[in-house]
């Protein structure tokens, strides 16, 4: 008898788990047209090898040289945000390592 009595309780838990793996499941799913960080750089070495390979006429490169700068310029205000945090890791790895000698 007290293995049914623990068998209704796991099923009793079981949707209440459910419960919350659905608003979990529900906020990875954001704008699927959304671009991040890494696919304007993958867009910025596009360009530049579809330049470099002579994919765009000469008319066509002022529009191109233009939009690339200023993707550049876009990817240069964000990229010192992100790159103290890596070296903020990178500090406090050292000091540990040079504790444990």
């Amino acid at each position: 008898m007290a293995t049914k009595k623990k068998n209704l309780k796991k099923s009793a838990k079981a949707p209440k788990e459910t419960a919350t793996a659905q608003p979990q499941a529900q906020a990875p799913a954001t704008d699927p047209t959304a671009l991040s960080i890494g696919d304007l750089k993958n867009l910025s070495t596009i360009l530049d090898v579809a330049s470099t390979r002579g994919a765009f006429k000469a008319n066509e490169m002022a529009g191109v040289g233009f939009l690339y700068n200023k993707l550049q310029a876009f990817l240069a205000k964000v990229a010192p945000e992100q790159k103290p945090e890596g070296t903020a890791d990178a500090g406090a790895t050292a000091p540990a390592t040079a504790e444990g000698k």
